[in-house]
């Protein structure tokens, strides 16, 4: 423990000294932000023939150098458990931390470096190189998963440009720097070529975005995610009086192997989503399809795959039979109680793309509050299973802080 948050301590102490020194070398024309967020999470998880209790504390700690022009961006990571009840690692790995005897929790103990970026920025256009996070529209394809304890990042290039409502988002990458962190063996990182484009329009009420992700993946044992999808997301907004609005978003895209895949396919994607809100209820209405064709389904291997399909997690790889989830919520907006406080519940139903399976149905809650620099959060996840998985419930209680 101590090991391991002295680590990042010691990388923090020596990006704050070197970004000093380059301050008083160039006679104060540079910009020193320091960043620290401490994170500390239960997490239980009941399943019929394992359970877990992890308790795991996250300490990321950086600064970013700035001239205004150029910004240079440096953090170190680290995740302590403060206890061991729990399966840190969901595949074979010849590692203490892979308890089979318990249920998964994917919060894994290690330090690393989690980002060393350098940044132009001119005019709204933007260029990054270097290990970065990247969070792409609603992450449904590329994002940094930033609900486990450590997130993932990627050794990239992106370019960002707009000419007028127009814009502009292309990104080559090399290495997808995974969620299980420096203990994880070839894990920790996959290696490929990997490109993500993308070209927008701001329609006034509407704006379209068509894209694509382009996956080579170099590891034998990941090869079968190496794929190319090409799609189109459009996002809109509807007066309904008052102020109250009726929010619309729909995507499609079309998926299919690429590179060295030794899969054969082409499936589709499909989602749909309406949401509105009246004083301090909102409702949510979506569904979701990854489409399944020659026995394989749609992957999203980069994806915030917690955002997606209930917290409970039981849908991190997609079944081959594909996937539709039919979900609605309400959320609430308690400002009166405390000024940033938050609730919200929601029902997903689960079922296969092919065949018609019941893949049974799930119920998520929470309830977030914000006071100055400090968050808390709890959560639930109900999960009943039918033709796929098991029974899980899952229980978080967290408190962030972040200056």
């Amino acid at each position: 423990m101590t090991k391991l948050m002295t680590g990042v301590a010691m990388v923090a102490i020596s990006i704050m000294g070197a970004a000093s020194a380059v301050a008083q070398d160039t006679s104060g024309e540079f910009t020193i932000d320091p960043m620290t967020e401490v994170r500390l999470r239960y997490e239980n998880v009941d399943q019929p023939t394992s359970e877990a209790d992890a308790l795991t504390l996250r300490l990321r700690a950086g600064a970013t150098v700035s001239n205004g022009t150029f910004t240079l961006l440096a953090e170190g990571e680290g995740t302590i458990g403060l206890t061991q009840d729990y399966n840190a690692f969901p595949f074979p790995i010849d590692d203490e931390q892979r308890r089979t005897g318990y249920s998964v929790v994917a919060d894994p103990e290690g330090i690393e470096l989690n980002r060393l970026q350098l940044s132009w920025a001119k005019d709204g256009n933007e260029v990054t190189i270097g290990r970065q996070r990247i969070n792409l529209d609603d992450q449904r394809w590329v994002g940094s998963v930033g609900w486990r304890q450590s997130e993932q990042t990627f050794d990239a290039v992106r370019g960002q440009f707009g000419v007028g409502k127009v814009k502009a988002d292309l990104t080559y990458s090399n290495s997808q720097r995974t969620i299980f962190g420096s203990e994880a063996g070839p894990r920790t990182a996959y290696d490929g070529d990997f490109l993500f484009g993308g070209v927008s329009s701001d329609l006034g009420k509407v704006q379209a975005k068509a894209f694509t992700y382009l996956l080579d993946y170099d590891e034998d044992f990941f090869l079968a995610n190496s794929s190319q999808t090409y799609g189109l997301l459009v996002n809109g907004s509807v007066p309904l009086g008052g102020k109250s609005t009726l929010k619309l978003k729909a995507s499609y895209a079309r998926q299919s192997d690429y590179g060295d895949s030794p899969l054969d396919y082409a499936a589709d994607y499909w989602a749909f989503e309406a949401g509105t809100g009246f004083s301090i209820v909102n409702m949510t209405l979506g569904y979701e399809q990854l489409g399944s064709d020659n026995g394989t389904a749609v992957r999203t291997p980069m994806a915030t795959l917690h955002k997606f399909n209930g917290w409970a997690d039981m849908f991190l790889n997609t079944p081959a039979d594909g996937l539709q989830d039919r979900y609605a919520g309400v959320g609430f907006d308690l400002g009166k109680v405390a000024k940033t406080m938050n609730a919200q519940i929601v029902y997903h139903q689960f079922d296969s793309d092919v065949g018609s399976i019941d893949f049974g149905y799930e119920w998520d809650a929470s309830i977030g509050v914000k006071a100055g620099d400090i968050g808390l959060l709890a959560k639930f996840a109900r999960y009943r299973a039918d033709a796929f998985a098991v029974d899980t419930d899952k229980i978080w209680l967290q408190a962030e802080y972040k200056f």
